[in-house]
């Protein structure tokens, strides 16, 4: 199924992105917010995908595409915007939505903390 393996790199990406906005900003506020979303988010989609696998077997078409957006706000917005729509794609089993759900939250938190404390 492309959509997960979209969906997974996809996130993964996004920690790399994060972690070079982290050696980038001036703000402090941002450099830790950026940190903790680099450091959690794949465990998280490792979690998924390992999910996935044990339910419908092993993935196996890596599409590569990176992009890095210097402004971490617009960029995680349109993650955010991402995952909302793309969500819907995957399968609906509860363990690999509940996952999904904590990445949502860690992009939201991600958010909060670069629109209101930096």
């Amino acid at each position: 199924m492309k959509d997960i393996e979209a969906f997974s790199l996809a996130l993964l990406n996004s920690a790399t992105c994060a972690h070079l906005q982290h050696w980038q900003t001036k703000s402090y506020a941002n450099h830790k917010a950026l940190a903790k979303y680099y450091k959690s988010v794949p465990d998280l989609v490792d979690r998924l995908v390992e999910s996935y696998m044990g339910r419908y077997g092993p993935l196996d078409e890596f599409e590569e595409e990176f992009e890095i957006d210097e402004d971490p706000v617009r960029y995680f917005k349109a993650l955010q915007k991402y995952v909302d729509e793309n969500r819907k794609h995957l399968p609906k089993d509860p363990e690999l939505q509940n996952t999904i759900d904590e990445i949502t939250d860690l992009i939201d938190s991600l958010l909060y903390k670069l629109q209101q404390l930096s």
